[in-house]
């Protein structure tokens, strides 16, 4: 029987590997062994992160209602109980947007939140 050589399937294996650590620093690219702890490591924390990434941004939009809020005289609280009272189907994320980029829509949303609740 013929002896299987695994050269073509290593080297392939090794060049994405290479490749995939492209942008490391020192020998994190070049060097196969720590190229390929460099590169389960930076996908752990990829991994990590994406879940990361949605609980910071909901803590930024909070942050930013919560400021809107103050400045139209009412608790970041209330506002969002008046937004489920008045049956108003705004996510977080839009009612941030709002706060910042039109103050004038916000206020008016908070009338009516003042009006339901």
């Amino acid at each position: 029987m013929v002896r299987v050589r695994h050269a073509v399937a290593t080297h392939k294996r090794k060049k994405r590997v290479l490749k995939q650590t492209k942008g490391q620093f020192a020998q994190k690219h070049t060097r196969y062994r720590q190229a390929k702890r460099s590169l389960i490591k930076g996908l752990t924390y990829a991994f990590r992160d994406r879940k990361v990434k949605k609980r910071q941004f909901r803590q930024l939009w909070i942050v930013r209602i919560n400021a809107a809020c103050q400045e139209a005289g009412i608790t970041y609280s209330r506002f969002m109980k008046g937004i489920k009272q008045a049956r108003i189907a705004v996510d977080r994320k839009m009612i941030a947007e709002l706060a910042v980029s039109s103050p004038d829509a916000f206020q008016k949303l908070v009338e009516m939140v003042k009006k339901a609740g």
